[in-house]
């Protein structure tokens, strides 16, 4: 009997390891200068992933969820502004919302996208609507085509979500191609480890062609100041560690042979996996590539949770993204929106299941992965 492989949901130990030359170099040279704030490190990888992107602007944060904050900050929301966001989501999306005094309006999602439902934008807009954040969950953008016109009509901000899906590119009406983040006001991206560009520890970046937007999220970021000392807004203390900077340096360098890792280990789960009864693979919008941060099964009949365990009992690791939608969660809940208001989000929370997905799966360890699964599935 052959031994059972030790798998990882995300191999980030593997990773260093492949790059450990690199990484090792980066990091003790930024000790050996001791410039661990805004050291060269942090403007250069700005400049690096401006480049990377298409971007006039890249601006790094501590956080992601920092900058979801700065997004709407330097966006002028005021506290009772509506901005919609989807139901379905993590919660760093709407927290930031209430944080701020804001008001979340929420949407349903693309049962086969997991992104925001377009078609269901316009009803929700009044008068206080002041904002729209698409999330691109999973690896791919929403439908940001149709969503930017409505934006348009009703001139609002659009704020996507790009913590998951940096480096997808989008097919714009026009035929021109465009990375995630860029599609609409302002992008924001999240640089945590598990990330398909991740550091050593927590990052963030707000990216944006609008050089008025740009100079105001750069102030909000540094205590509102554009001089030391003199503070022409209310900002906060948010800031890329020059450590940080200098690991993701090197990873961007190979961010596209990342995305190559993780979509080939994609084509061979699908592959694996097609036809299996009881689940639906992830669907590929026709307008947005995927870089599949995860790789995220429905699966059907109310199996999931057996399924989950069973796999766990076999050594493989798997994670639901989301088990419970924002508007059923104790913090948002409020009495206009029950259980059923948003069913696609609510089943969603039902069915999904993610596979292990990184950059370091082997197809041996996608064999043994699929062939549990299936086995599994054709006995329950």
């Amino acid at each position: 009997m052959s031994e059972r492989p030790v798998i990882h949901m995300v191999d980030l130990a593997g990773q260093y390891r492949r790059l450990k030359a690199e990484i090792d170099d980066a990091v003790l040279s930024c000790m050996a200068a001791a410039t661990y704030i805004n050291g060269p490190e942090v403007g250069l990888f700005a400049q690096e992933m401006a480049s990377y992107l298409g971007a006039k602007h890249v601006i790094p944060v501590a956080n992601g969820t920092d900058a979801l904050q700065i997004a709407m900050m330097a966006s002028g929301l005021k506290p009772g502004d509506e901005v919609i966001v989807p139901a379905f989501t993590y919660v760093a999306t709407v927290e930031v919302i209430a944080l701020l005094g804001l008001v979340p309006v929420w949407v349903d999602v693309d049962p086969r996208l997991f992104t925001i439902d377009v078609s269901k934008l316009s009803v929700l807009i009044t008068s206080k609507t002041k904002a729209i954040v698409p999330v691109h969950l999973y690896g791919q953008c929403a439908d940001m085509n149709e969503l930017m016109q409505i934006a348009r009509e009703f001139n609002l901000t659009v704020i996507e979500d790009n913590a998951q899906a940096i480096g997808a590119e989008y097919t714009a009406s026009n035929g021109e191609k465009i990375k995630a983040g860029l599609i609409g006001d302002i992008g924001c991206t999240s640089f945590f480890p598990s990330k398909n560009l991740g550091c050593f520890g927590d990052g963030g970046a707000l990216y944006t062609n609008n050089d008025a937007l740009a100079e105001r999220i750069k102030m909000i970021a540094n205590h509102g100041q554009k001089v030391k000392y003199y503070h022409d807004v209310v900002g906060v203390n948010s800031r890329l560690d020059t450590l940080q900077a200098a690991i993701l340096r090197v990873k961007l360098k190979h961010l596209s042979s990342f995305t190559e890792a993780r979509q080939l280990a994609a084509s061979r789960y699908d592959k694996l996996l097609n036809d299996v009864p009881g689940i639906e693979l992830p669907y590929r919008s026709e307008h947005s590539t995927h870089v599949f941060h995860q790789y995220t099964l429905k699966v059907k009949s109310g199996k999931r949770d057996g399924l989950k365990e069973h796999l766990q009992q076999q050594g493989i690791p798997t994670m639901i993204y989301y088990p419970l939608p924002m508007h059923l969660q104790k913090a948002y809940m409020n009495d206009k929106y029950m259980k059923g208001s948003f069913t696609n989000s609510e089943q969603l929370c039902n069915e999904v299941l993610s596979l292990p997905m990184h950059t370091e799966l082997e197809e041996n360890t996608q064999n043994y992965i699929t062939d549990t699964l299936k086995n599994y599935l054709a006995h329950a």
